[in-house]
């Protein structure tokens, strides 16, 4: 969070007015969402940590979907309208991407729907030197979209967004970005649990990718044996976890951490991964989680969804090993990161529910929290 502001200073980093400001700030008005997220911007925030209720968040995005939806019905025959030059299409989509990385997903579903749109459109009509461009940018715009969809549980809608972003990719011609896609379509085994299944799809994504040359083509291997390490620790397949991680480790050792292709690798992300192996091999391997996080914390440099979900991975070992109150704080930790990614993320409000069982009526924050997380 940025210095302390005043009120004026707030009105005019927000370019609100200062009366407006007041009147917030006395409960004597209403703030729209996108007033907030200009004050929330103003703060250094996310606009999450400025609601005192559980509702509003949840239902605009929910409320967003079905435009979403309206908008990959109609990808292939868009609209007549209006479409900005190439230049703004790309800001927009790299401000998606942000969005993302920063588990911003209000923002994400409100501009998705006409984005996407206008991308199909600027694809099919525009001329035939930009549409390998604009066909990157339709898997870039998916893959924003395709984060609010998964996280908020909408499994169906983000199927069909991964179809999407395979289908846009085919017209790139970039096979980094097919490794990215991979990376993502990985989701859809997670999703149902078919971790085995998932598991082979991403070992012949690994054989597929470039050879490990450039930063990006590190980073693209890397990325996909990282992923391939989590999904084989669901399908309790340690060995196959321990040769992943150990391939992602040696790659990360050549690259600077950094966002690659829209997807978060190097040393860091890789410690963060043997976290959430750790957890889904559980039993034994638990511990391994535990040691980590005692002897190393993820930077603020990496993007607050990966960071959040560090710690909502390590609540589950800390629960799992009887340190209640330790995993409490750590959930505690990530929703100050990342509140909505925290809210939404089923472990979480599974999590809050066991604790909340244990403790009973121990501690009104942990009721608070559980419900605002909504756990049964």
């Amino acid at each position: 969070m940025r210095p302390k502001l005043s009120q004026q200073q707030l009105a005019d980093a927000a370019n609100v007015s200062l009366g407006a400001i007041r009147k917030i700030e006395r409960g004597e008005r209403g703030v729209s969402d996108s007033m907030l997220e200009a004050i929330a911007d103003a703060l250094g925030v996310d606009s999450a940590r400025l609601r005192a209720d559980r509702g509003p968040t949840r239902t605009s995005v929910h409320d967003a979907l079905p435009a979403l939806s309206a908008a990959l019905a109609t990808y292939d025959l868009p609209d007549d309208g209006a479409v900005r030059p190439l230049q703004e299409l790309r800001a927009t989509v790299a401000e998606t991407a942000r969005w993302r990385l920063a588990a911003q997903y209000t923002r994400i579903a409100r501009t998705l729907p006409g984005l996407l749109t206008e991308l199909a459109r600027a694809y099919h009509a525009g001329p035939a030197e930009h549409q390998r461009e604009l066909a990157g940018l339709l898997v870039r715009a998916y893959r924003s979209a395709d984060a609010v969809a998964y996280k908020f549980g909408a499994h169906d809608l983000s199927a069909r967004l991964i179809e999407l972003m395979r289908w846009a990719v085919s017209k790139t011609g970039d096979p980094l970005l097919s490794a990215s896609v991979a990376y993502v379509r990985t989701e859809t085994y997670f999703a149902a649990r078919a971790h085995a299944a998932g598991l082979r799809f991403l070992e012949q994504a690994v054989d597929a990718a470039p050879a490990p040359a450039s930063p990006s083509e590190i980073a693209a291997k890397g990325a996909l044996h990282m992923r391939a390490a989590v999904i084989a620790g669901r399908a309790r397949n340690a060995s196959a976890a321990v040769t992943h991680l150990a391939e992602a480790s040696a790659l990360a050792d050549l690259v600077a951490e950094g966002v690659y292709y829209g997807t978060s690798f190097g040393p860091w992300s890789v410690k963060i991964h043997e976290v959430s192996v750790a957890v889904s091999l559980g039993g034994e391997h638990v511990g391994r989680a535990l040691s980590i996080a005692k002897a190393w914390k993820p930077p603020k440099d990496l993007p607050a969804e990966r960071r959040s979900g560090f710690y909502i991975e390590l609540a589950r070992a800390q629960l799992w090993s009887g340190l209640a109150d330790d995993a409490f704080e750590s959930l505690q930790v990530a929703r100050h990161i990342a509140p909505q990614h925290t809210r939404e993320h089923p472990w979480v409000r599974e999590d809050s529910a066991t604790l909340r069982r244990l403790k009973r009526a121990d501690s009104e924050t942990l009721t608070n929290f559980a419900e605002w997380c909504a756990a049964t």
